[in-house]
């Protein structure tokens, strides 16, 4: 009995197993706050790069080459306006066009007006994704998804060609870099997935032609 009473009194190992109580604690504590970080630090990568990989899409080829042939004389504005040549083009006059890399490269129009997209610049897409992994290595094409729309900038007939003198684009479409679908591991989720927000960036359409971009 009196070693009992020795070995309960003792107070010797408390502090020990105060610690390795409180450890799990402590660790799940520290590994939220570095995640935390980390996902700040890469949410600000995937902006960048969406704002880079826009920037980049604006001063370089069209992805849906048939764009560029769009004839817009004729189609009618929302306020009952036929286009004609030289008339401002209304926002209306053009749907919208995505076209994504998941699955391979493909360009689909889903509403309002939608013209023949003709070719899909595989190559131009590809491009764009090689500017945003610059900043954001983790995105690949199947986290790509590049958004044509109608801006109201441009003018009906546009004559403008390209160097070789191939048509341009009449419409000057707002363009949207949109990024999704990218995991962040967690340590606090022992290595899990946690999947980013969406970002996207957009710009108006500058001359859609060529390859080379700064």
């Amino acid at each position: 009995m009196t070693l009992l009473r020795a070995l309960l009194a003792d107070r010797r190992g408390a502090s020990a197993a105060e610690f390795v109580l409180i450890l799990p604690l402590a660790l799940v504590f520290l590994f939220g706050i570095i995640d935390a970080g980390r996902y700040a630090w890469q949410l600000n990568q995937l902006e960048k790069a969406a704002q880079s990989g826009v920037r980049y899409a604006v001063v370089t080829d069209i992805v849906p080459q048939g764009l560029n042939a769009y004839d817009t004389v004729g189609l009618t504005c929302a306020d009952g306006t036929v286009l004609d040549v030289s008339d401002r083009i209304c926002p209306e006059a053009l749907g919208t066009i995505t076209c994504s890399g998941a699955g391979g490269v493909s360009c689909s129009c889903s509403t309002g007006p939608c013209p023949s997209l003709g070719t899909t610049d595989t190559a131009a897409f590809n491009r764009i994704v090689s500017r945003i992994s610059r900043h954001a290595p983790m995105v690949g094409p199947e986290n790509v998804a590049l958004i044509y729309s109608g801006s109201g900038i441009g003018f009906a007939g546009d004559p403008a060609t390209s160097d070789d003198d191939s048509p341009l684009s009449d419409i000057a479409p707002l363009v949207t870099v949109q990024i999704s679908g990218v995991d962040l591991r967690a340590m606090t989720l022992f290595g899990g997935g946690l999947e980013m927000p969406p970002v996207s960036s957009s710009l108006t359409l500058e001359d859609g032609d060529g390859a080379i971009g700064y």
